[in-house]
């Protein structure tokens, strides 16, 4: 879809708090893991070309923007998220032509194109670090280097400056015998995080982002912004955290939303962005609340455009994520009302159930169990996700329903988080057994997320060509002769038709994407329901609406439309089933995950069927 196809809201309509609605007010992204999104060149790992390939796809699909995970140059030891040149394309997904004829080709279809920031810390093979760990001026300081300590012999455990721990399980701390120190590292050992306190490293960075952004890309995603600014204590100590069950402090706990977090962010859109338009800025928030949200993404503030919060992400679990709970959707609908509450008068929300860190959400909280119920589940939790008010985030292949990778041997993961915190919790800690760790994988894996996009339904999903010799990277997911593009793209019926009907509706309602949000019925356990409004609108245009009641039983039995839903329907809910003389407009119901007549009969009788989602208008 271009930008022409796409209606754009008047100034009249305040968004985010912003005199002048920003483009990205009615806009949908997605998000391209390019290892696992096409391969062209036959060496089992998507590519550039591959991207270029698939545009039209995604310009019928009808997002605006998309998102790139990282394709920096990079040792790959997570996967691309250790980056060793900011400013060079690592060889396995192509060359820097490769991305300028990308950025063009995107350009050409009236679509933008942002791409991942990777600054709280860089690879060890960076020539930023490497010198760094040689003690060269001027980047001796240039990453976080502390003693051992005091009275304890440097590179014997125990010995290291603080209780915090890598977010990929140990230590965060990693002893250099070259410098007879410890460098922190948030993730792995080979991520040292960068010391951003050092003006220097900053000017460096926003050099880096001002190349790119001249080179002709429309902004980033910043991966764990929120950790940059570490807590650090009167003597320049980086205090202990409380620890966890493996003995060690959440070092993302303890470093988000340090006390320059603001002062850095505001200093990056000066430096940055100060002169620009058309750009977009999301950073990924760990540990960042509905309220520093606000004040984060607030326009006055000059910091973000908007942040990934993780909360509504989290709470199904016990402790940590590989401790997983069913879904309960009560306080999920909770959170989700926090974080709209919070923005209902400035600032931004975005909105996603998936990402490359997330598992699948229709495994997650949907049912797989029947093609009918994971459509069903898929098409439901599409439009809870959308219907509510901010700038939605499609991963790949979720359009297409896209489920877990089904795995059930240790040696199918790749993933580095997977494979060090099974060793850890297994192995050295014994946490958690063989079996409960392996199932624990195939609910939670970050793996799960990134097997091969599903284009077709041969060997290899169509990813890579059917001939090659090089298996991709990861397995296919077997259930690709179910779910696919192709075969999809033939169904009018299919997840990714009810996708391209939710885009579009965000595109052409002002109501949906601008207007306010209330909670209904927030204590029931089975439906989720809210209500959209733009009052005092001008509605001369029958496309535009003021009032949408979105409703989803998200369950796998009936369920009964609760009261205040009930009544924002202009339904008595005493008085089910409706009277025939009960004005129920089949050309009010905007969009349904059920055939129309089945769900205007859910109206009348006030019982929803299993998984059964709608919109309606008033």
């Amino acid at each position: 879809m271009t930008s022409e196809q796409r209606e754009f809201l008047p100034d009249s309509i305040r968004t985010n708090g912003a005199t002048n609605n920003p483009w990205w007010a009615n806009a949908v992204v997605y998000q391209i893991y390019p290892r696992s999104f096409q391969d062209t060149n036959g060496d089992g790992i998507g590519d550039l070309r591959g991207i270029i390939s698939r545009l039209d796809y995604l310009a019928d699909l009808g997002v605006d923007v998309l998102w790139l995970s990282p394709v920096y140059k990079s040792p790959q030891d997570d996967n691309g998220y250790d980056i060793s040149d900011y400013q060079d394309i690592d060889p396995m997904f192509g060359t820097l032509y490769d991305m300028d004829d990308l950025i063009d080709a995107v350009h050409e279809r009236g679509m933008r194109i942002i791409i991942d920031l990777v600054v709280n810390h860089t690879s060890d093979e960076h020539s930023w670090f490497e010198a760094s760990r040689r003690g060269t001026a001027p980047y001796a300081d240039w990453y976080w280097w502390r003693p051992a300590k005091e009275g304890h012999t440097p590179g014997v455990p125990g010995s290291e400056p603080n209780n915090w721990g890598s977010d990929f399980g140990g230590s965060a701390w990693e002893y250099s015998p070259e410098r007879n120190e410890y460098y922190l590292h948030s993730f792995s050992e080979k991520q040292p995080d960068l010391n951003w306190e050092n003006p220097a490293v900053r000017q460096a960075v926003y050099d880096m982002m001002n190349w790119w952004l001249d080179r002709g890309i429309d902004g980033f995603r910043m991966d764990v912004i929120t950790l940059i600014s570490k807590p650090i204590g009167v003597d320049g100590e980086l205090p202990d955290g409380v620890p966890g069950e493996d003995g060690y402090a959440n070092a993302q706990i303890v470093m988000a939303d340090g006390p320059r977090l603001d002062e850095f962010l505001k200093e990056m859109r000066q430096e940055v962005f100060a002169g620009r338009e058309g750009f977009l800025t999301v950073g990924e928030a760990p540990g960042i609340t509905p309220d520093r949200n606000r004040a984060i993404t607030d326009p006055s503030n000059h910091e973000l455009d908007m942040l990934f919060l993780f909360h509504h992400v989290e709470f199904d679990a016990r402790g940590s994520k590989w401790n997983p709970l069913p879904l309960d959707i009560v306080p999920l609908k909770r959170i989700m009302a926090s974080e709209q509450e919070a923005v209902k008068d400035s600032g931004w929300a975005s909105l996603f159930f998936n990402n490359h860190d997330q598992p699948r959400v229709v495994s997650r909280w949907g049912d797989t169990t029947t093609e009918q119920l994971h459509s069903l589940s898929a098409k439901a939790l599409a439009l809870v996700l959308h219907m509510h008010r901010g700038t939605p985030y499609i991963y790949q292949g979720e359009e297409l329903g896209m489920t877990n990778a089904g795995f059930t041997a240790l040696d199918q993961y790749r993933d580095i988080e997977s494979l060090d915190l099974y060793r850890l919790r297994v192995l050295a800690m014994k946490l958690s057994t063989h079996d409960q760790m392996l199932e624990a994988l195939g609910r939670r894996s970050r793996d799960n997320a990134r097997t091969p996009m599903q284009w077709d339904s041969t060997i290899y999903a169509g990813f890579t060509d059917e001939d090659a010799t090089t298996a991709p990277w990861l397995p296919v997911n077997s259930n690709k002769e179910d779910i696919n593009a192709l075969d999809e793209l033939r169904d009018p019926n299919s997840v990714l038709a009810f996708y391209k009907d939710l885009i579009h509706l965000r595109h052409i309602n002002p109501v949906i994407s601008a207007g306010s949000w209330t909670l209904l019925d927030g204590d029931d356990k089975r439906v989720y329901a809210f209500v959209r409004s733009l009052e005092g609108f001008d509605l001369s245009d029958t496309t535009e609406l003021s009032h949408v009641v979105v409703v989803a039983n998200l369950t796998g039995r009936t369920a009964f439309i609760p009261p205040q839903t009930a009544a924002a329907l202009g339904l008595d809910p005493i008085a089910f089933p409706v009277e025939s003389g009960m004005s129920i407009d089949e050309e009010n119901l905007l969009i349904s995950n059920y055939p129309k007549g089945q769900t205007i009969s859910a109206l009348f009788t006030g019982k929803l069927a299993p998984w059964e989602a709608f919109a309606y208008q008033l």
